[in-house]
């Protein structure tokens, strides 16, 4: 059937059942909401902003009875392609949908619409000295429906886990328009399969989230943000082990390339208050116990890693102005990257004991194939996910730079498979991770993934061509 043709049945069918200002229609409207932070975009047919979960039930519903695939999105700063119109489909787009309800304090949790903002949710739970600890360089533009369909990550992994952690319940809508409950925000529910964590990570394929409860922690009740220069991945690795054993509990353990803090200072002026620079660096932000005893063995704890050869500096941040300084070093790496010319991401992950092996040898593979790219390194040392980040010269066409990533990536994963890796650690895998998916899944893991696809959404339309082709 023609398109536009399909256009006018859908716009019809919904006649009376959506107000006017909920539907985009116009190209040069609906452009924006075809892309995502990986540049790639499409012209989506139409764009629906609904603003409640009966809505989105009847925006479905017509989609399927007039076989017209749908985009779930929200804020958009997905990495891998996973909210990207490729073929003219609708977006339905949940940014509207932001309530975030009363925290309940006895049960420490709190009730959200997929739309709500990341860092609104973080604000609106500080209130009550709580904590939804998903926490993301991301946070004043992501969502939690896209966090949780995407299963995100962030900064505090390695104290918290990863966002499937920390949901006990949620509201989700199927292709046919069905509304459905999951858990209802128990704590324990033993009564066969959990859905919710089917929901989670399966980047929109097979129902749209619309509401989340959301499960809290107290807010950590004196954090310290720690800042070192350390002259090779082995300093950093030796470095970790000994903040393992301290006297605190590690909240973040970032390293960054100094090519990565080069970029932040030149694109976004920021600058690095430690005295000795070197290759690389890292954050650490610890939860220290309360009183003057936990403050002594801190200062012991440092005075003996700065004694040691692999660390070259550090400083700890004296004042909640110079912890927002720190961080920006860190929260600024992939903006100022983008600033300084086109990049391909990679967001690998291994386990933590093999990570030191792992990047080493995938710079040393970088380095020996001559690309006309330069490789900027950062990422979570505390749970074995480092970000590579492949960066056009100037020297270089987009052609090129192209078919160089694609030289890169068929022996990066390869290597990402030796070392029992994974193809993406945070971002999911969208359009651009398809290819490699089964670098890190089994065939027969694929067959379920399929089989699951089609039991929810048996024609195909929600999110078609993300994560894998059936």
């Amino acid at each position: 059937m023609d398109l536009n043709l399909k256009k006018e049945q859908l716009l019809k069918s919904l006649q009376g059942k959506l107000p006017s200002e909920t539907i985009l229609s116009h190209q040069e409207d609906c452009s924006h909401y075809g892309g995502d932070w990986t540049r790639m975009t499409g012209d989506p047919l139409l764009v629906f902003l609904p603003k409640t979960t009966e809505q989105v039930s009847e925006i479905l519903k017509s989609c399927q009875k007039i076989k017209i695939p749908v985009i779930p999105s929200g804020g958009r700063t997905g990495l891998s392609g996973g909210a990207v119109v490729t073929s003219n489909e609708v977006v339905l787009n949940l940014s509207k949908m932001n309530q975030i309800s009363p925290v309940d304090t006895l049960g420490r949790t709190v009730r959200v619409q997929a739309g709500a903002v990341n860092e609104d949710v973080h604000e609106h739970c500080a209130k009550e000295g709580l904590l939804w600890p998903i926490d993301l360089a991301s946070k004043g533009t992501c969502e939690i429906g896209g966090n949780l369909a995407t299963n995100a990550g962030g900064v505090r992994v390695i104290r918290y886990g990863m966002a499937r952690k920390w949901v006990s319940g949620l509201q989700i809508v199927t292709m046919n328009g069905d509304i459905i409950e999951l858990n209802r925000g128990l704590e324990k529910n033993n009564t066969g399969y959990d859905l919710i964590q089917l929901m989670v990570g399966s980047e929109g394929t097979l129902a749209v989230i619309t509401e989340a409860t959301l499960k809290l922690v107290r807010l950590p009740q004196k954090e310290k943000v720690l800042f070192f220069s350390l002259p090779s991945l082995q300093a950093i690795s030796s470095f970790f082990e000994s903040a393992r054993k301290g006297p605190f509990e590690i909240l973040a353990f970032e390293f960054f390339s100094q090519k990565c803090l080069s970029a932040v200072e030149n694109k976004l002026k920021r600058k690095s208050k430690l005295q000795k620079g070197a290759q690389f660096y890292v954050l650490m932000e610890i939860e220290l116990g309360i009183g003057v005893e936990a403050e002594q063995k801190l200062d012991d704890w440092l005075n003996s890693i700065l004694e040691k050869e692999f660390v070259q500096d550090g400083l700890m941040a004296q004042s909640s102005e110079e912890k927002k300084e720190v961080w920006s070093l860190r929260e600024g790496i992939t903006e100022s990257i983008a600033l300084t010319n086109e990049v391909r991401k990679y967001d690998t992950s291994v386990a933590v004991n093999k990570t030191v092996e792992f990047v080493t040898e995938a710079e040393k593979l970088f380095q020996s194939m001559n690309l006309l790219a330069e490789l900027y390194l950062f990422g979570h040392f505390g749970d074995g996910s480092p970000h590579l980040n492949v960066v056009r010269k100037d020297s270089a066409d987009h052609k090129t730079f192209v078919q160089d990533c694609e030289r890169f990536e068929a022996e990066l994963y390869p290597l990402i498979k030796k070392w029992g890796g994974s193809a993406s650690s945070e971002h999911g895998v969208g359009l651009l991770k398809k290819s490699w998916v089964e670098f890190s899944r089994t065939p027969q893991e694929l067959s379920l993934f399929k089989a699951i696809k089609s039991a929810f959404d048996p024609q195909g339309l929600l999110n078609p061509g993300k994560i894998f082709s059936m």
